[in-house]
């Protein structure tokens, strides 16, 4: 009787034994443990099983936060995975499915059954690193234009290939909502600024014209808040004008002008202003070049950058502007340095909104203006931010 007890015993303990360790290697943890716990040989076993199912449990937790991510951005995303010399799908987010009304199939030729110019691209890149724009037909209406980047990894042996889709309409639509949106904000508080103290104003007048008898303070009152709403009046309008001025700038016409020259008529412009800052600008365009612009929307731009940098250089002991240029690629940059503390960080991607400005006394009109008189010019105007400079580049066509 008690052979037979030790030899069930000893069967439990090895079915045991091999029913832990095929659960590990079939990566299947839905099994309790806990109740053998006699089993004080197997207690490193059952440890190395509870923190592998903890493992499990911990990764489908990241699987299930990522998923979530990525079906939440509005990027259509596929992830391929190479099996042997075939490329499957890996992943494919809620939005590529839904926006290109693909069912989510596992197999790369059924995804080339249904959008045939997406994977022909991919196809003739032969699955590599790629960064371009294609057509393809949405939902069976016109085509629409996207840029799609694509990226190769491989990690543990295993190769994955991510495409990355977004419509050129969207990012244009949101980036447009969002200059719009900054855009009322710096307008809403231009206009609240002028309208609050005035509608305040008309009230207290009111009340004032109200009284049978008016004293000699009340007619100081009205007399000054009769000058205060003139001086705000006046400020919307100057507001409206430069809004009117930036809506309508008229076109450039272009005429053969030497760079150099344009450079120090402008710098002549300013040197009163200099002088009285103490502010050192130089002009060290070393060569003569003759490019196309409007002279006088060029000489704006110019006399607009160099009062951005003499304001910026108020609380410096270095006074310091450098003009200077480059010819590159039959293209002409203008570099006006300046060193001042710098643009601050927070406010770098508000610069060029229209009628954001940092000083008291300014319209915040002359950089979007700039920037708009280059782009007329078929030019772009950009800036960089140093640790003791501020670099603000012209680039002209020649």
């Amino acid at each position: 009787m008690l052979l037979v007890e030790i030899y069930f015993f000893l069967r439990n303990a090895f079915l045991l034994y091999d029913r832990t360790i095929a659960s590990i290697l079939q990566n299947d943890f839905s099994s309790d443990f806990s109740k053998h716990k006699s089993y004080e040989n197997y207690k490193s076993l059952f440890q190395l099983y509870g923190k592998l199912k903890e493992k499990q449990h911990e990764q489908l937790s990241k699987d299930i936060i990522y998923s979530s991510i990525l079906n939440n951005i509005e990027t259509g995303i596929i992830i391929l995975q190479k099996e042997k010399e075939e490329w499957n799908i890996f992943l494919m987010n809620d939005y590529f499915s839904n926006y290109f009304a693909v069912p989510k199939v596992s197999k790369w030729h059924y995804l080339r059954n249904q959008l045939p110019s997406l994977c022909e691209v991919i196809e003739e890149q032969n699955f590599q690193e790629m960064k371009s724009s294609l057509q393809i037909r949405v939902n069976k209406q016109d085509t629409q234009t996207f840029i799609l980047q694509t990226s190769a990894t491989k990690t543990f042996g295993q190769e994955y290939y991510i495409i990355l889709l977004d419509s050129i309409q969207k990012v244009v639509e949101k980036k447009e909502k969002e200059a719009w949106i900054n855009l009322m904000k710096v307008i809403s508080h231009e206009l609240l600024n002028s309208l609050t103290p005035i509608r305040s104003l008309s009230q207290n007048l009111n009340e004032l014209v109200q009284q049978e008898s008016l004293s000699a303070e009340d007619l100081d009152d009205i007399k000054q808040s009769v000058a205060t709403m003139h001086n705000r009046s006046n400020h919307l309008q100057e507001f409206v004008e430069s809004y009117r001025k930036l809506a309508m700038l008229p076109s450039p016409r272009k005429e053969k002008t030497e760079l150099s020259e344009l450079v120090e008529n402008c710098i002549q412009i300013m040197n009163p202003l200099f002088k009285k800052d103490k502010i050192s600008a130089t002009n060290s365009i070393g060569f003569k070049r003759w490019i196309m612009v409007d002279k006088n929307q060029m000489e704006q731009v110019l006399i607009n950058l160099l009062t951005n940098s003499m304001f910026a250089l108020e609380d410096k002991e270095i006074k310091e502007i450098t003009i200077s240029a480059e010819v590159r690629e039959k293209r002409v940059y203008l570099i006006i340095t300046d060193t001042g503390n710098g643009i601050e960080p927070e406010i770098e991607d508000k610069i060029f909104l229209p009628f954001f400005t940092t000083r008291k006394d300014g319209a915040g009109i002359g950089l979007t203006l700039s920037k708009n008189i280059i782009e007329a010019h078929g030019g772009y105007l950009a800036f960089e931010n140093g640790e003791h400079y501020t670099k603000f580049t012209v680039c002209l066509l020649e």
